[in-house]
């Protein structure tokens, strides 16, 4: 049968990968979309539906689960979470709390809200796959990031709720952990950093992937590395 996905941060450097992936694998993908400039990235599929929409705003994020699900030859068996920010700078003595605020908001709001619409969708169509987008620095945090490190183990956390909450009405729940992705965005912020390491989108994509099918029925509340050291 066929089946919808919503995706997140579809149109981002990430998200254009994972769109595709879910794309070629023949699910409906439904992308949200706020920067008209990043809809280049979108392949041209008769499966794909972009719909404006601000993750942030509490019926902007309602109107958009009710359009993930509105297919009734495509019911909304997955949600990929890629919303998220990135920021670091001094220690924490040295950095406002603003900052840190403004981390926890990119990196647990779109997500929460996401997740808070969506579940009622995924439950009455007998359940689904939730996947979140946290971070290797999640389990391994570095100098001067902590809003960042401090967001995206707190995504941790939500995924950890989510499964006690939801296991039975069959959702399952889990996170991927990627080290630093090899975007052209952290190309040009990074230009002479060491590349061996970095995680390619197509990677991250897969694993997603997997997770959203049913391929993964047995998998909840996995906390799931995707880097290479």
């Amino acid at each position: 049968m066929a089946r919808s996905v919503l995706v997140t941060g579809g149109t981002g450097g990430l998200g254009s990968a994972v769109t595709t992936a879910f794309l070629d694998a023949g699910w409906r993908v439904v992308v949200p979309w706020v920067a008209e400039r990043e809809l280049a990235r979108m392949p041209s599929h008769a499966a794909l539906e972009l719909v404006e929409a601000d993750l942030f705003d509490e019926e902007s994020v309602r109107a958009c689960a009710a359009a993930a699900a509105a297919s009734p030859d495509a019911p909304l068996r997955a949600v990929v979470n890629l919303v998220g920010g990135f920021a670091a700078g001094g220690r924490v003595h040295e950095t406002p709390v603003e900052e840190f605020e403004t981390q926890l908001r990119l990196n647990l709001r779109a997500t929460y809200l996401t997740c808070q619409q969506t579940l009622p969708h995924l439950t009455a169509a007998g359940g689904g796959s939730i996947v979140c987008m946290s971070s290797r620095a999640a389990r391994h945090p570095f100098v001067g990031a902590a809003g960042y490190v401090t967001s995206k183990a707190a995504v941790l956390a939500l995924v950890d709720v989510l499964d006690l909450e939801y296991a039975g009405a069959g959702v399952r729940v889990n996170a991927v952990l990627p080290g630093v992705i090899d975007t052209p965005a952290n190309r040009a912020a990074m230009p002479d950093s060491d590349r061996e390491d970095w995680v390619a989108p197509a990677d991250i994509a897969r694993t997603i992937l997997f997770l959203s099918g049913d391929e993964a029925s047995p998998i909840s509340g996995a906390h799931v590395p995707v880097h290479r050291a």
